[in-house]
């Protein structure tokens, strides 16, 4: 993900990059992501002002196929997925997940497995978990996710997954949520990264030498909501102060 002043091509070179193993260093059990990618944009004329691109094929296949290398955009998150079930891969299960139909537009990446979450919204069984994980993660009445609300939400998930590790986007805001099961086996593997330079914000699920040299990454905290605000017109640097946090915040 990034925000600020960007090439979306190179943020996209980027995603390919981890998509292929070629930027991996955890404790993981893969490498590649190879079931499917998208993204979410900023772009005036889209609805809710959110362009959203997905394609069921691998990023690396069919990545240059996109709107997305062209755009010119302040921000954009990029999603490459590996799909933890094989029977859940196809258009339904490839991200962004979107809900419009209810009181407020949301896009949701999710990087993770949580097979249990879908007890906590009163269902016998889920077919995919993160939508379920979408659906308890954002309230269909939300505006805007609290920081402190999230980690409760997040906390209360029964064991059994592995991370919550996600992007929500909304009209006004974005948010980054940075939180792994206790027991997960693979902690490293689902730790995130926050490159600042004095242009723009970027995260990401692994350090990208390509973006910038390994010493200039730093981990993300974890247990964590980043929330990274926007307000037509302004520019990067009033959006952003020189540490990369949001000057303000949107409710």
């Amino acid at each position: 993900m990034a925000a600020g002043d960007f090439r979306a091509a190179d943020i996209l070179a980027a995603a390919e990059a981890t998509s292929c193993g070629r930027t991996a260093d955890h404790d993981g059990p893969t490498d590649v992501h190879p079931n499917g990618w998208g993204a979410v944009w900023r772009q005036s004329d889209a609805p809710y002002g959110l362009g959203r691109h997905r394609d069921v094929r691998p990023l690396a296949e069919s990545c240059h196929e996109s709107p997305v290398p062209d755009l010119s955009t302040d921000f954009l998150a990029v999603h490459a997925r590996h799909a933890t079930l094989a029977k859940n891969h196809g258009p339904q299960f490839t991200h962004p997940l979107e809900r419009t139909g209810g009181a407020f537009p949301w896009l949701f990446l999710h990087n993770g497995f949580q097979p249990t979450v879908h007890r906590l919204l009163g269902m016998a069984e889920s077919e995919f978990d993160s939508r379920a994980y979408f659906d308890h993660i954002v309230p269909a009445d939300s505006r805007r996710l609290d920081e402190a609300e999230t980690l409760e939400r997040l906390n209360v998930m029964p064991r059994g997954g592995s991370s919550g590790n996600a992007i929500a986007v909304n009209p006004y805001s974005a948010y980054v949520i940075h939180w792994t099961s206790p027991d997960t086996l693979a902690p490293r593997y689902f730790g995130m990264y926050r490159l600042r330079t004095d242009r723009c914000l970027v995260i990401s699920s692994e350090v990208v030498p390509d973006l910038a040299p390994a010493d200039h990454w730093a981990p993300l905290k974890p247990d964590s909501v980043t929330e990274i605000p926007w307000t037509t017109g302004l520019t990067p640097r009033n959006r952003y102060d020189l540490e990369g946090a949001p000057t303000h915040a949107h409710d």
